[in-house]
């Protein structure tokens, strides 16, 4: 259902975008033809090459794998500078802390170089923690209150973080 959903606001998303005269793509990690591409890296690549926006829709396609996994996978393949993560919530959790108020909080930003996410952790921790050790370079922004517009104007918002 999750997969399904993240379809439809990418659907969404690209309506929105399009009415506003911006070319976009949605890359679906489930083939659904009649909606969407399938993502594949390349195809990814050449529409950024060609400035479009890309739109990653379905999370990594495969169950058990948050779209924090996903997000981090898909910015990596394609190479990407930033990470927007638009969320009503200031970082990575190990539940949802709106719904569970003892909720683990691990990091804002990813973690730094050789920090291992904890052991009792569900793993989504550890999501931007493996982006952020393989791209020390560059870094992830949280939203938490519907930033992200702002954030692609330029504006200074969040927490941006790039660790050196």
């Amino acid at each position: 259902m999750g997969m399904l959903a993240t379809v439809i606001n990418a659907l969404a998303l690209q309506d929105a975008l399009e009415k506003e005269g911006v070319f976009t793509r949605v890359l679906s990690a489930i083939e659904m033809k009649e909606v969407s591409e399938l993502f594949i890296r390349r195809r990814a690549v050449r529409h950024l090459e060609k400035k479009r926006v890309v739109i990653f829709a379905a999370g990594t396609g495969n169950p058990y794998f948050s779209t924090d996994t996903a997000a981090a996978l898909r910015a990596m393949e394609i190479k990407a500078d930033v990470i927007l993560k638009a969320t009503r919530v200031d970082g990575v959790y190990d539940a949802d802390p709106e719904q569970i108020p003892d909720a683990k909080f691990f990091c804002r930003d990813f973690l730094p170089r050789g920090v291992e996410p904890e052991p009792e952790s569900d793993g989504r921790d550890g999501d931007f923690a493996v982006h952020g050790q393989r791209h020390a370079d560059r870094g992830v922004q949280y939203e938490p209150r519907g930033n992200i517009k702002r954030v692609v104007l330029g504006e200074r918002v969040g927490s941006k973080v790039t660790p050196g």
